[in-house]
C-alpha cells in the first residue's frame, strides 16, 4: 500500500490529532513541534515563543481512501486560521495555523485551498 504524509498545525496538537484520527483513510498520527530553530525542543522551550516552533500533527494516510485536498478541508474547517498565534484559549506562536507540505503537489494544493477561503 502506498502511503503519504501530511503535516498541519492548527492549535493545541492533541485536539487536532483527535480530529484527524477520525478521518477514514488516516492510518496514523503523531504530534510534535516543527518550524523552529532549536533541535528537539521541550514543551517549556516552545512556550517561551523564542524557538519559533508550531505544535503540529503528522498524518500518515492512504491516498486511495482520502485525498490530500480532503485533509486540507478538514484542516481549514476545524480551526480559525484568521486569529494570529492563537486558537481559542491557547495563545502563543506555537498555536499558529500552518501547513508543512511534503511535495510540490501538496504545496500547490495548500496554496490553492488557502486562496479559496
Amino acid at each position: 500500500m502506498q502511503t503519504e504524509k501530511a503535516t498541519f498545525g492548527a492549535g493545541c496538537f492533541w485536539g487536532v490529532e483527535e480530529t484527524f484520527r477520525n478521518v477514514k483513510g488516516v492510518l496514523s498520527t503523531s504530534v510534535g513541534y516543527a518550524g523552529g530553530t532549536q533541535q528537539n525542543p521541550s514543551y517549556q522551550d516552545v512556550c517561551t515563543d523564542k524557538t519559533g516552533h508550531a505544535e503540529v500533527v503528522e498524518i500518515q494516510f492512504d491516498p486511495s481512501q482520502v485525498g490530500y485536498d480532503e485533509l486540507l478541508d478538514v484542516f481549514w474547517s476545524n480551526h480559525n486560521p484568521t486569529t494570529l498565534n492563537r486558537q481559542g484559549p491557547d495563545v502563543g506562536i506555537q498555536y499558529r495555523s500552518v501547513i508543512f507540505y511534503h511535495s510540490p503537489e501538496q504545496q500547490a494544493s495548500a496554496n490553492a485551498s488557502k486562496i479559496k477561503l
